[in-house]
């Protein structure tokens, strides 16, 4: 985690894509299977998403990643890419999005212990808070359809692991060039692993391409990948791994807003209990990384 913490704006505008644009992004991912493959879905959207950003920086900052940071862009690319968002897009071909949001709310929890593997301990209101959280989620996603194949939960296993080890990794062993230099190093080599795992399962295309799925694509690339991935890598590059992962709590809560609003689904009491709790638990999160905050500028 870096020493100096940006302004609270920053911060805010990170959260708000993390929490929601990537809250309408497992709707999206879906239509855009219904003409690109997991794998190639992944690696194209990632590959234009980290090329365009590579060259705006060069472009403007004519600075280039040297070899040790290219090869940490591979290593944590090939975890929170090709094996969490590849195994995510694997798995929502048979796994129900209930299960799918389960296994995201997890997140905070599996960094929480590789943290404390590293002998990272975190403060009691962080604790509580992805506690919380999880409470809330559990709630939320009750009896909404939890099946899935046994394929596609070892997917999503994997996949929740991979990128929980990876936003770890990437600040304590394997650090990336600075800013979005670094962001699109790991989307390029991220990309380029999933085009890999793509031609190694033989996926193909579906032709002619349906108009939905063309356009779910390109909102992954603008929106998913060049704001709100590279929102999320700023967080985790300034802020706690906690606050970072917080989006998995307040994701739930958008596709339950979406589904009112565009699915015109009905929603019950306890699902509004549900996102109250929720909502808490975020609230102690943002109150743990403001307590960080002071006792670094304390110090």
């Amino acid at each position: 985690m870096s020493d100096s913490y940006p302004r609270p704006r920053l911060i805010f505008l990170c959260l708000a894509a993390t929490w929601f644009i990537w809250g309408s992004t497992y709707l999206v991912i879906k239509f855009a299977l219904q003409s690109f493959p997991p794998f190639f879905q992944m690696g194209t959207r990632f590959l234009a998403a980290g090329g365009m950003l590579l060259a705006w920086n060069l472009w403007h900052r004519r600075v280039m990643p040297i070899f040790l940071q290219w090869r940490n862009a591979a290593i944590i690319g090939g975890l929170m890419l090709g094996g969490g968002m590849g195994g995510t897009a694997y798995a929502e071909q048979s796994v129900a999005s209930g299960l799918v949001v389960a296994f995201i709310a997890v997140v905070p929890a599996m960094i929480a212990a590789i943290n404390f593997g590293l002998g990272l301990r975190l403060r009691k209101l962080e604790l509580l808070g992805i506690s919380i959280g999880v409470l809330g989620v559990i709630l939320l996603v009750r009896g909404a359809g939890f099946h899935g194949s046994p394929t596609g939960l070892i997917a999503m296993g994997l996949g929740t692991l991979c990128w929980s080890s990876g936003s770890v990794l990437m600040l304590r062993l394997f650090p990336l060039a600075p800013g979005g230099v670094g962001f699109a190093s790991e989307m390029i080599c991220g990309g380029a692993i999933l085009i890999l795992l793509s031609l190694v399962t033989h996926e193909s295309v579906r032709w002619p391409f349906s108009t939905l799925a063309v356009y779910a694509w390109l909102y992954l690339v603008v929106f998913g990948s060049l704001i709100a991935f590279s929102a999320y890598m700023t967080l985790l590059s300034h802020t706690s791994t906690m606050l970072a992962a917080s989006y998995c709590f307040v994701n739930p809560i958008i596709g339950l807003v979406l589904g009112v609003s565009i699915g015109r689904e009905s929603v019950t009491l306890r699902e509004w209990f549900a996102s109250a709790v929720i909502v808490v638990g975020v609230i102690l999160l943002l109150f743990g990384r403001a307590g960080k905050a002071e006792q670094r500028s304390d110090g």
